[in-house]
């Protein structure tokens, strides 16, 4: 199958905000970003970061897996074809966040044995566990010197609440029009619809435990 069968991402969010009705200037302001990003994503002339993608799917009330469901399928026949259609991040982020609801994560999870996404943006995601019929992500969070929950700077908002609790390192938060230093002990939780950006200026790794509810949004 060529890479031309795989059905590309940006037409799917295209359908899927038009199925909607939500124009693409209010998608953009809904997820926080430029309304030619959308463009260009919907086209196919730029891929999506993942949280640019979590954001997306969030806003339209629709999974991360619908806009893959044909990939699995076609990725055994043709994993060159279909590798060259979706990008290598997004296929970890439908792993590590983005799994099927019902399958259980744990009741253990040994260190060695977790799911792992690394974002371009210098996070990775580790999951801890997940209860059928929940919709929390349980994530340990390492930010590495420099890295930043969003690499274009932009400040990000999706449906649900989140909490952190910091255990090493420094991480800044911008929450809203306000800003603060987390140190390590210190815990923060608010709504997630709220504008927000977390970075790491520091020399070294920050660690955090993280619950991210999506409110039912899957």
């Amino acid at each position: 199958m060529s890479a031309a069968a795989v059905p590309p991402v940006g037409a799917r969010i295209r359908q899927a905000r038009l199925a909607k009705g939500v124009s693409l200037r209010a998608l953009a302001r809904e997820v926080g970003v430029s309304a030619s990003l959308v463009s260009q994503i919907e086209t196919g002339k730029s891929q999506p970061s993942v949280s640019t993608l979590y954001a997306i799917t969030t806003a339209l009330s629709i999974s991360v897996e619908s806009l893959f469901d044909a990939y699995e399928g076609q990725a055994a026949a043709a994993p060159a074809a279909a590798a060259s259609a979706v990008p290598d991040t997004v296929l970890h982020a439908l792993a590590a966040f983005a799994a099927d609801p019902g399958r259980r994560i744990g009741p253990l999870v040994a260190a060695g044995e977790r799911e792992t996404l690394e974002l371009d943006s210098g996070v990775v995601w580790e999951r801890l566990g997940h209860v059928p019929g929940t919709d929390v992500d349980f994530l340990l969070v390492t930010y590495r010197p420099g890295g930043a929950s969003s690499g274009s700077g932009g400040l990000m908002r999706h449906a649900g609440t989140e909490y952190g609790y910091l255990t090493s390192g420094e991480l800044v938060l911008t929450l809203g029009f306000d800003e603060y230093t987390l140190h390590p002990g210190d815990a923060v939780c608010f709504e997630s619809t709220t504008p927000h950006r977390y970075r790491n200026d520091g020399t070294e790794p920050a660690v955090g435990v993280w619950f991210v509810f999506s409110q039912g949004v899957r």
